[in-house]
């Protein structure tokens, strides 16, 4: 069946993934209430530990959407999302307010579930709809995802100093009544095209032939998927990548802070300046790169922008211990870590269905996803523990070699032969 004036204009799908996007975010905004937390008490290992608590349940909660899909429907389990992390969130604010158990629960357990129910279906409906486009599309879906802590942070902070006039509690419940509200509206528009649906012009052989890869000649499901080593080499790479990044994210507050005041700045000066490295230029650019790497690995294919992607990340990764005490390399360093972790997020689905297939995507890309999980716990753990030893450098280095070594791994991924 090709394109029908009947089915809806599939880019509505692109502005509801997006909505939803911008409030799943709101995990990486995490560390504008760190400062606080650290005041009230808490080590830099317990701030860690929330924001690890989130990455764990989003990452286990996104393989269940992926089995409940089919039964329940884009719609619906978008919406379920939404509902659970915006009431992660203000219970977190009601019931939480500096204590650290209910935080870890609301904000860190149920708010990273939400978040996982609702993160698979954009990727899954905006696949079915731009089959030709599927980098691209898969980038613009998740974009959203890495603007929305720019967008938090900013409200949190400088701009609408929510934190500053009403505390850290009030805040969380004001952005659990927004994403409540957002994602359940984006979710209106997550809906799958008619069976058999094709835009016009476009060819399995054309996708295949534009992703350097080959079509797969059935779709394998979760079990069939879990037996091959692709799967294992995608899936510690995308450990070593979302490590790195969100060991980053942890500490682009901290460290920056640490590394400037060590050459005499003063503390307001360097708290600004490591605020702008991570609201601003880490946000934009983790954002910009999933745009970016998706609309690149339909040129260059995803393996190929993966071994790019994850080689610079290593040296820069590695580099970062020394930029972080200059404000414009630190800049220059979060910018280019931004970029190349939120590339992650374009290319990790889309070489998960051009190797295994987009039919069974929600639930494959779930069990690889599982990764960015690992990745969540280890990175910032290792980070946070470290810092508490006044061994930031440490850090960045273990995450930098890994992510050389996974772009070795990668490269040696071959297309997948199935059988008929």
């Amino acid at each position: 069946m090709s394109n029908q004036e009947s089915t809806m204009n599939r880019w509505w799908v692109v502005f509801g993934a997006i909505v939803i996007q911008l409030c799943l975010g709101s995990i990486y905004a995490w560390s504008v209430f760190t400062p606080k937390l650290v005041e009230a008490g808490w080590t830099k290992g317990m701030t860690q530990g929330v924001f690890a608590a989130g990455l764990a349940s989003f990452a286990i909660f996104m393989v269940m959407a992926g089995r409940l899909m089919p039964k329940m429907g884009p719609r619906k389990l978008a919406m379920m999302g939404g509902a659970i992390l915006g009431l992660g969130y203000i219970l977190g604010g009601l019931l939480g307010g500096t204590d650290f158990w209910p935080l870890f629960l609301f904000v860190g357990v149920i708010g990273g579930a939400g978040i996982g129910f609702a993160y698979v279906v954009p990727i899954a409906v905006g696949m079915r709809w731009f089959p030709d486009k599927k980098g691209l599309i898969t980038g613009l879906a998740v974009a959203g995802f890495g603007f929305g802590a720019t967008l938090w942070v900013k409200l949190a902070g400088a701009w609408g100093e929510l934190i500053a006039q009403n505390g850290i509690s009030e805040t969380f419940i004001i952005y659990g009544v927004i994403f409540l509200v957002a994602v359940i509206f984006g979710g209106f528009f997550m809906v799958f095209p008619p069976e058999g649906w094709t835009p016009v012009g476009w060819t399995a052989e054309k996708a295949a032939a534009a992703s350097g890869g080959k079509k797969p000649t059935k779709d394998l499901d979760s079990h069939d998927m879990l037996q091959t080593r692709e799967f294992y080499m995608i899936f510690f790479t995308f450990i070593c990548g979302a490590g790195a990044g969100l060991m980053s994210i942890g500490l682009m507050k901290l460290f920056p802070m640490k590394a400037l005041t060590s050459t005499g700045m003063d503390v307001a000066a360097a708290s600004a300046i490591a605020g702008t490295a991570m609201a601003i230029f880490f946000s934009l650019a983790n954002g910009i790169g999933r745009i970016a790497w998706g609309t690149i690995s339909d040129t260059l294919g995803r393996k190929r922008s993966i071994i790019i992607m994850m080689a610079t990340q290593g040296v820069i990764v590695i580099l970062f211990q020394w930029m972080a005490s200059s404000e414009y390399l630190l800049y220059l360093g979060a910018t280019l870590i931004g970029f190349n972790f939120g590339g992650n997020f374009a290319l990790f689905p889309t070489i998960t269905a051009d190797t295994f297939g987009t039919k069974y995507i929600g639930q494959n890309y779930g069990w690889v996803f599982l990764a960015y999980g690992v990745g969540g716990i280890l990175g910032p753990i290792m980070g946070g523990k470290l810092g508490d030893m006044q061994n930031f450098p440490l850090a960045f280095t273990i995450c930098g070699i890994l992510c050389l070594v996974a772009a070795g791994l990668i490269s040696t991924v071959k297309p997948l032969k199935q059988k008929a």
